[in-house]
């Protein structure tokens, strides 16, 4: 998109549209044309200014952000601004472009900015390198979760699937090859020490030489130090300065 993208906010609090519109201003590119609190009067605007984007408060007096997409018909792209994370997987459902959190980083906002502006394919989790302050979707045991990048302790190979493990020691599975994890990964801040093994350089507590030349690395919230050679040894204390 060349001109500028026009937005509407809907959210029944008045604090918080001030905010995300703050915030809004400060990344550029996005200019918001109105701002709804509730979805009879969303219904309204949306005829009226035909946005390209409407941020979308979930739970609302009345009737929810989801009962709104159900009255409308429009090319909008959806991008839901909520507190809470147990709606993301009717979030996906309605192929909401994005999902952010309460309170919405400024960093976070900027690259779903930066998608829409490079007209890229609408997808929760598109192709793109990840951010720190990112969130996955996550299937842990019997139930999804968000989980932000920078809670994930390691991941693991684990046959078709890869394991995700975060610094509460919870952990689940994602259909995501390492390769894929490797290519989406911020590269300052998560390094792969062999095959089946990538982790966050920032909870690496030491690393401390081994036999046969190997060495073994010891990361917060992890009982079990894990083994790799002198060439990542060397790759990890590179990126910890």
């Amino acid at each position: 998109m060349n001109k500028k993208i026009s937005a509407i906010i809907v959210d029944d609090e008045r604090l918080a549209r001030q905010a995300l519109k703050s915030i809004i201003s400060e990344v550029g590119l996005v200019e918001i044309i109105g701002e709804a609190e509730d979805v009879k009067s969303a219904i309204a605007l949306i005829e009226e200014t035909q946005p390209d984007i409407i941020f979308l408060d979930i739970q609302m007096p009345g009737e929810s952000g989801f009962d709104l997409l159900e009255r409308i018909n429009t090319k909008a792209k959806i991008i839901f601004v909520t507190a809470y994370d147990e709606f993301a997987l009717r979030a996906f459902e309605v192929n909401a472009m994005d999902y952010l959190m309460k309170p919405v980083s400024p960093s976070r906002l900027k690259a779903t900015i930066a998608r829409l502006n490079e007209e890229e394919p609408v997808n929760l989790e598109p192709r793109r390198k990840l951010c720190n302050d990112d969130r996955l979707f996550i299937l842990f045991k019997s139930h999804y979760i968000f989980l932000k990048i920078n809670t994930i302790t390691h991941i693991s190979s684990a046959g078709d699937y890869s394991e995700v493990f975060i610094s509460d020691g919870k952990h689940g599975l994602t259909n995501k090859s390492m390769q894929e994890w490797e290519e989406r990964l911020p590269e300052n801040n998560f390094c792969r020490i062999h095959r089946s093994t990538i982790i966050n350089i920032d909870t690496v507590l030491k690393v401390e030489d081994w036999f046969n030349n190997s060495f073994r690395v010891y990361l917060k919230g992890v009982e079990e130090p894990f083994t790799m050679s002198r060439r990542y040894a060397s790759m990890i204390k590179g990126k910890m300065g």
